[in-house]
């Protein structure tokens, strides 16, 4: 019998990277960008299934070989259209709750995936939880939690820039739906620890060679760049593609 409402977590993967291709499949420390992805979801208490949504386009057999190497379960639909291969997630693995997760991030805490899954039982009318909505810690921490219900609204409504981003409808919306963020004090959103550009890997290269091959703990990583400016100078001038772009 089950102890709570289930809690999937669902990563977008392609190899079609604009800026880096082929990042996710990048080799960090003895495995790849998306078998780091996958660790962090799969060691994350309360997430039931790791399922790795990647697209139907050949350019993408590798990802989707390499999803199922790692242990995760996969699902191929439009490349385009990610919010649609987040309805098939859904559709093919039932849960109460979506976990939103990037194969661009590999230093994820699983302690954070966690936080939102514990935030989400203690008050499951919640329709969207994350570690973003606030911004508080390090780009490259970003996990958010849709409740199935929402998910599938916006798998049938969604349209535009909205199709890509998944859940930027939902928490544009705070009127419509109930949304709710994890901050932590101090904040270090100042910080960049996401994997898109050539700045980027080495910057991630770096700290993995510091850490070692171990999933990821926004803690050890924040104090580490805070004691090493010369690592937060690397990727510093790097910014983010807004939704749209």
């Amino acid at each position: 019998m089950r102890a709570g409402p289930g809690v999937n977590a669902v990563i977008q993967a392609r190899s079609s990277s604009t800026r880096l291709p082929g990042k996710v499949l990048r080799p960090l420390a003895g495995r790849s960008v998306l078998g780091w992805v996958v660790r962090a979801a799969a060691a994350a208490p309360g997430v039931a299934q790791v399922v790795v949504a990647t697209s139907d386009d050949v350019s993408d057999d590798a990802v989707a070989a390499e999803a199922e190497r790692c242990g995760a379960h996969v699902v191929r639909g439009p490349l385009d259209d990610v919010v649609a291969r987040f309805g098939l997630a859904l559709s093919q693995h039932p849960a109460d709750a979506v976990i939103r997760l990037t194969a661009d991030c590999p230093l994820l805490d699983p302690a954070l995936i966690g936080r939102l899954v514990a935030v989400w039982r203690a008050e499951p009318s919640l329709d969207y939880v994350s570690t973003t909505l606030v911004r508080t810690l390090p780009r490259g921490f970003d996990a958010e939690l849709v409740r199935a219900s929402v998910l599938a609204e916006q798998v049938a409504t969604a349209t535009g820039a909205d199709r890509e981003h998944v859940t930027s409808a939902i928490y544009r919306q705070p009127d419509r739906y109930s949304c709710t963020g994890v901050v932590v004090s101090p904040a270090a959103d100042d910080l960049r620890v996401t994997l898109d550009t050539a700045e980027d890997w080495e910057l991630i290269s770096a700290l993995v060679a510091e850490l070692g091959d171990a999933p990821g703990s926004w803690r050890s990583v924040v104090s580490l760049l805070r004691s090493r400016p010369d690592l937060v100078a690397l990727n510093a001038h790097v910014e983010q593609k807004k939704v749209g772009q």
